[in-house]
């Protein structure tokens, strides 16, 4: 759909701020084709993306969103030149240093979630930073998946269940759900309702696979340096006119 001679305000005219979903979730690809489309190294879109990650924030804050999660740097990542993974780290730390205090003024909370411990020193310390400086917001929560891997996820969560059983906290066959939910690095969020992927790809790639188990998909082949708040607010538009069964049939919802 183009969107370049639609307003903002008259797409948001068309959202039902009583059937948002709590929790949205996007994997934000397409950096690096759209620098390469520009001529320019895959930084400069990494570089771009920030202008992407700051509009979707607010646009989601001001509609009402509890969490957004931003899919920022896989596990698999690390296998990428040397020189961009560096420089997404230095992004990274620069990025939070100007943001904590736009994070602040809109009264947005910071969260991250993957195994932070084995991010560079300084990023993992501008992170947490950022994590507590914002920690009495209560607006929005802006989750980031950083080192994030939904396999290496599960595989915690089940060692930190087992640990539960041994220490005799309760059996094997008490496990639920909520047990197995609780022990995720997304324990006390709502699981996402809605999964938003640019670039045009249609994969999940390794990302909250417990979590988006009854998630709404939703794939725009805008790279991500090019999206901004009206393709977001039209995703919500679009999710808002799906029905949601459950494994339900139509008439059951009525």
């Amino acid at each position: 759909m183009d969107l370049s001679n639609i307003k903002v305000e008259e797409l948001r005219a068309q959202i039902n701020e009583e059937k948002l979903p709590r929790h949205v979730a996007i994997i934000m690809d397409g950096n690096g084709r759209w620098a390469k489309q520009k001529g320019r190294p895959r930084v400069f879109g990494h570089s771009n993306g920030v202008t992407s990650v700051r509009e979707v924030t607010e646009g989601a804050a001001e509609i009402g969103i509890e969490y957004l999660t931003l899919y920022a740097f896989s596990t698999e990542n690390w296998k990428r030149p040397a020189t961009e993974v560096e420089a997404l780290m230095i992004l990274l730390v620069q990025t939070l240093g100007k943001e904590v205090a736009t994070l602040n003024k809109n009264n947005i909370r910071l969260q991250a979630i993957g195994d932070i411990s084995k991010l560079p020193p300084r990023t993992r310390k501008a992170l947490l930073k950022g994590i507590d400086d914002t920690k009495n917001n209560t607006r929005m929560t802006l989750v980031l998946a950083l080192n994030y891997s939904a396999k290496w996820e599960i595989l915690e969560a089940t060692r930190i269940i087992s640990d539960q059983v041994k220490r005799g906290e309760f059996s094997s066959n008490e496990i639920t759900a909520d047990i197995f939910s609780d022990a995720l690095s997304t324990a006390g969020m709502p699981d996402p309702e809605l999964l938003i992927r640019t670039s045009g790809e249609t994969r999940l790639s390794n990302f909250l696979l417990w979590q988006l188990a009854y998630a709404e998909f939703y794939f725009t082949p805008v790279l991500w340096p090019d999206y901004r708040k009206k393709h977001f607010l039209q995703s919500i538009i679009d999710y808002q006119q799906r029905e949601r069964r459950f494994g339900k049939i139509s008439e059951q919802l009525t």
